[in-house]
């Protein structure tokens, strides 16, 4: 069955412009919410309706189902035949080609795929050969090591190079981890196997070297077409060059403004460098915005005209009407997430539905307080991205050392914090606690335990640790700074991403900071924790609100959208301010987290809070310089007690000019230089101070402020 399409009457100028242009190499910039997927739906029909068979179109997905709903709605709208077109993933089209041309690479054709569990135990089984001389020092999980040679693999990065900027806590094993990476490549040709990784890396192999497979699968597929072409890597960048290096027919789409995932590898150039690749490119740009108002649309506009390199393009809506995005000063994080509650318990006392509303965040922890301010107003949500606040093993584990203090039988946190012990097993677990409770005694005697011996030591320094806490007039903020002194430790010892995990810790000590009594602080983490069945009972699944980070509502919208902690060193991230490409993506994240709202967009950062445990004290208003930068009449600035005022207009880090005193001859350094420390060592230069002091980011010690009169800096 053929329905003939009137495409001049569906689609708009641009959109008609790439589904007409059927020839030679094509590039589809489409900006957030331009109809993106319904020009390829409509190219794959046009394609079939112009009489090219089905299998000779390629539809390159980055999933498999989002390829099969294309493919499914242009059978609907056109020609059932569009079911027939070739539509997958990268992976699978490897796997496909590679089954019958393996021997070209010295494999057979029976070759077996590793799944990421078996990368993992081959790696595990492969340790032993490293033949570390003496005590080893601290090895990476396998888990963690399928994460740095599967990288380093992606990169087509030195293994080496890769940990020093990525995994530094495991610099002394950097040689080993490399070695391990040829002995894994080894293992795996010797025993005819190959990974995901392997899938592509020889799949560009085969089309690179050997041309008539080339010429057979250029004449196999005479079209080709690439969605999310911003998150491909350099490798399947090259799948693409080679597959239509005879026929030069391919249209790539994406949005270079939306590249997001460098740490899986994503190379934001790709969308740059390809008219480069291929010279005849035709460039059209989708510019017409059906999501968001005007209003919304100016804001985003404007945070892209500050990136260092892009395509350019201006978003417009023909709707009309909308009201400014808003960016409110909440003082504190209390206050953020308070004022983010009582909006939304007043907009569904109005009528409004919380499936409407969406709160977007930069890293998992930044929503903690939020969720624990959500639970206590009985307001339901569900996340998205990183794990919930107390659902996370490291926090329960942390949680449980003074829940046994306030309550000495709760069962359940004492076996947690006895299994953290060395040569403490379930059985012994169960042995202490049963003498504990029948005997009275107090958890801070824990270690006066009768059947006590010489490999029992780890209870010694639980039991002080229970003493500190039993102190009678002990703040919940002591108490969490002793809990801290004493798992960090373990935390370090048991989870190879102990720094992203320590950090998600540090959160709790600001909270704790708010309560005057123990009990009182668990009680309101604990007695009803996000995501037990208390506080999910209410309504059904789309009545509630959604939490996510940025990365996980990449493709989505929301009516309502709060972008929280929008400030200096969070986001963007502290980390960004080391690279300025790292900055440069921190930059296109805010652009994709603002252009997921529709019709209200709401910005917010404690602008007063000064927070230690962050490794940022903001000093003035703290507020993103993504924000700052931008024009000031393309949005409101507000108190979160709602009184107005003007913001002040604040270039970004990287176009600030220096006073005065800083441009002197005495001043060697600039805000942004790279710099040196005999103690600290590499950093960035972050801000100049009065009194001829220098703030500086270092790479592992975090932000210090220095004395340039008294202190060493090498620029770099």
């Amino acid at each position: 069955m053929t329905r003939k399409i009137d495409y001049e009457n569906v689609l708009n100028p641009a959109q008609l412009e790439a589904v007409m242009n059927l020839a030679g190499p094509v590039l589809v910039i489409a900006g957030a919410g331009s109809g993106k997927t319904r020009t390829l739906i409509y190219r794959v029909a046009r394609l079939v309706e112009t009489g090219v068979p089905p299998e000779a179109i390629l539809l390159l997905t980055f999933t498999r189902k989002s390829a099969q709903e294309m493919l499914d709605r242009a059978s609907e709208l056109s020609d059932t035949r569009c079911r027939f077109v070739s539509g997958g993933t990268f992976h699978a089209l490897a796997f496909k080609v590679l089954r019958n041309h393996a021997k070209e690479l010295g494999y057979n054709n029976s070759f077996t795929i590793l799944d990421r569990s078996d990368m993992e135990e081959v790696l595990r089984t492969l340790v032993p050969d490293l033949k570390m001389d003496g005590k080893p020092p601290r090895f990476p999980k396998r888990g963690t090591l399928a994460n740095i040679i599967s990288k380093a693999a992606n990169l087509e990065q030195p293994v080496e190079e890769l940990m020093l900027n990525e995994f530094g806590q495991f610099m002394e094993v950097a040689p080993h981890i490399q070695t391990l990476g040829v002995l894994y490549a080894d293992y795996k040709k010797t025993h005819q196997l190959m990974d995901y990784d392997d899938l592509i890396i020889c799949f560009r192999q085969l089309l690179m070297e050997h041309p008539t497979v080339r010429k057979e699968l250029g004449e196999r597929y005479a079209y080709v077409m690439v969605d999310e072409y911003q998150d491909t890597n350099c490798i399947q960048a090259d799948i693409v060059k080679w597959l239509a290096h005879d026929h030069k027919n391919v249209m790539v789409v994406g949005d270079d403004s939306q590249s997001i995932y460098s740490f899986r590898g994503a190379n934001f150039r790709n969308m740059l460098d390809f008219p480069k690749i291929f010279p005849s490119t035709k460039v059209i740009k989708l510019e017409e915005n059906y999501r968001s108002t005007q209003p919304i649309l100016a804001l985003t506009n404007a945070l892209m005209d500050h990136a260092m390199e892009k395509y350019t393009k201006c978003l417009f809506t023909k709707r009309e009407g909308g009201k400014k995005p808003k960016v409110i000063d909440t003082h504190t994080e209390q206050e953020q997430a308070t004022y983010i509650s009582r909006y939304l318990s007043k907009a569904v006392a109005e009528g409004a539905s919380l499936q409407d509303f969406a709160v977007l965040f930069r890293a998992a922890y930044h929503s903690f307080e939020l969720e624990a301010e959500l639970t206590r107003q009985g307001i339901p949500y569900v996340k998205y991205g990183g794990f919930k606040f107390l659902e996370s093993a490291h926090i329960k584990d942390f949680l449980a050392h003074m829940r046994v203090v306030v309550n000495k039988d709760e069962t359940v946190s004492w076996l947690r914090i006895l299994r953290l012990i060395k040569n403490v097993g379930q059985g012994k677990s169960r042995k202490i606690i049963k003498w504990m409770k029948d005997d009275r005694i107090a958890p801070h005697n824990l270690a006066k335990w009768p059947k006590l011996g010489k490999k029992d030591t780890g209870l010694k320094p639980l039991g002080a640790l229970l003493e500190r806490l039993s102190h009678q007039h002990l703040t919940p903020a002591e108490a969490v700074s002793h809990v801290m002194a004493y798992y960090i430790p373990i935390l370090k010892e048991r989870y190879d991403d102990h720094p992203r995990r320590q950090k998600e810790l540090e959160q709790l000590a600001p909270m704790a900071e708010r309560y005057g009594k123990l009990r009182t602080f668990l009680d309101d983490l604990v007695l009803d924790p996000p995501g037990s069945a208390a506080d999910m009972a209410k309504g059904t699944e789309n009545e509630k609100l959604t939490l996510s980070t940025v990365h996980s509502a990449k493709g989505l919208e929301w009516p309502m959208v709060f972008v929280i902690w929008a400030m200096e060193g969070k986001f963007p991230s502290a980390r960004a301010y080391n690279n300025p490409l790292d900055l440069e993506e921190e930059r296109r994240l805010m652009y994709v987290a603002t252009t997921r709202a529709k019709d209200r967009l709401t910005i917010s950062y404690p602008g007063m809070e000064v927070s230690g445990w962050s490794g940022y004290s903001p000093g003035g208003e703290g507020l993103s310089a993504f924000i700052t930068s931008l024009p000031p009449d393309v949005y409101l600035h507000e108190s979160g007690k709602t009184r107005r005022f003007n913001a002040p207009r604040k270039p970004a880090w990287h176009q600030q000019k220096t006073t005065p005193a800083q441009e002197s001859s005495s001043q060697p350094f600039s805000r942004g230089d790279q710099v040196r420390h005999p103690a600290f060592g590499p950093g960035v230069v972050s801000k100049f101070l009065s009194g001829n002091k220098v703030e500086v980011l270092f790479k592992t010690a975090g932000k210090k402020l220095l004395h340039m009169s008294y202190t060493t800096l090498e620029k770099i």
